[in-house]
């Protein structure tokens, strides 16, 4: 990751652009390739943390700050009040990481070493937990029109329900993939074994350094990145809904999905799998969630209530992810028709 670092010069450019009431198209471009650069030293901190406090501890950490980065940006969008940004965010990242990070990595993992093979059982297991997910944040769009008395009361009780059972969801798979013995996990990734290849791991305090400081950094560039954003939108003529589901996850993820790519070159399928499919249920059974939590502190509920057309994409994302990976076997063709997918879906999103 240290190719990203020279990106973190642009956080002066942030810093000057707003002192001296710049364009807000230069703040936000330059705020994100700020945050991309902070991503992979949050992550790397991360795990340099999960090294000195053993697997256990080191999984659930990484479990838990796995997606930090997005999950300050999209705090910040939430405060703002940009709620459709925000749950755009979240279909952007269940599908980012199904179908470009999950096609990219197979696509040249494929090019470069071939077929390649990982656990069979691994994709059922990631198949059914990224069904329930789609359950879950399909019921409030479902039946949220059919609630008659107390609508928003009841609304805002049924997204809370929702979003504590995809936690007790995420929760149990944290405790099977950490508890179970070996052959029944039968090549499951632990959560945060993508990171193992990133190189040696830094000292504990240089650690907590790092990590204190790159969210305080994240905070503030996400403050920057979200207040440009709306006059961005204004003069670009994007869409919401196409910043949040394409822009912004990328920005957030980038240095995770190039882990992703990097372990699938080395034919490690299987920890590239973990790296797509862990970070996607992540999103969905953790992330989202605690989303609906949060705004109800800031006095702004967030409803699971998302559009037809975003639980179509998720939809589609899960079930021809699950197709390709059920199989236990991966091709280049099979990455090269995942981007396709996620290029049309793309496509659609910039044209609503």
């Amino acid at each position: 990751m240290k190719y990203l670092y020279p990106l973190l010069l642009f956080i002066p450019v942030v810093i000057a652009a707003q002192i001296l009431h710049g364009s807000e198209t230069l703040i936000f471009v330059a705020a994100a390739l700020s945050i991309i650069p902070l991503a992979g030293l949050l992550g790397k901190a991360t795990e340099s943390l999960a090294h000195h406090t053993g697997p256990r501890i080191g999984g659930l950490l990484n479990a838990t700050l796995g997606n930090a980065a997005e999950l300050i940006i999209t705090i910040v969008a939430l405060r703002a009040g940009l709620v459709d940004v925000v749950k755009a965010s979240i279909t952007g990242s269940i599908i980012g990481n199904l179908l470009l990070v999950l096609g990219a990595s197979l696509l040249a993992g494929g090019l470069k070493n071939g077929a390649q093979h990982f656990s069979s059982r691994t994709a059922s297991t990631n198949a059914s937990m990224m069904t329930l997910a789609i359950i879950g944040l399909a019921v409030p769009a479902v039946f949220g029109p059919a609630v008659h008395e107390h609508r928003e009361l009841s609304l805002i009780e049924l997204n809370v329900a929702v979003a504590a059972a995809l936690m007790i969801g995420y929760v149990l798979s944290l405790i099977f993939s950490l508890t179970a013995p070996e052959e029944a996990r039968a090549g499951t990734a632990e959560p945060g074994d993508e990171l193992v290849e990133s190189g040696p791991a830094w000292p504990l305090r240089l650690a907590l350094v790092l990590l204190a400081a790159s969210v305080a950094a994240m905070a503030y560039l996400s403050e920057a990145l979200v207040g440009s954003l709306e006059p961005l939108l204004e003069t670009s003529g994007l869409s919401p809904v196409f910043v949040g589901v394409i822009v912004i996850p990328i920005i957030g993820n980038i240095a995770e999905h190039t882990v992703a790519v990097q372990v699938a070159l080395k034919n490690q399928m299987e920890l590239s799998l973990g790296v797509s499919m862990g970070s996607s249920m992540q999103i969905a059974l953790f992330v989202a969630p605690l989303l609906v939590f949060i705004s109800l502190l800031f006095g702004k509920p967030m409803l699971l209530t998302f559009s037809g057309l975003e639980l179509a994409a998720l939809g589609m994302g899960v079930v021809i992810a699950s197709l390709i990976s059920l199989d236990g076997e991966s091709n280049w063709l099979e990455g090269a028709l995942l981007l396709l997918v996620y290029a049309i879906l793309a496509f659609g999103f910039f044209f609503v």
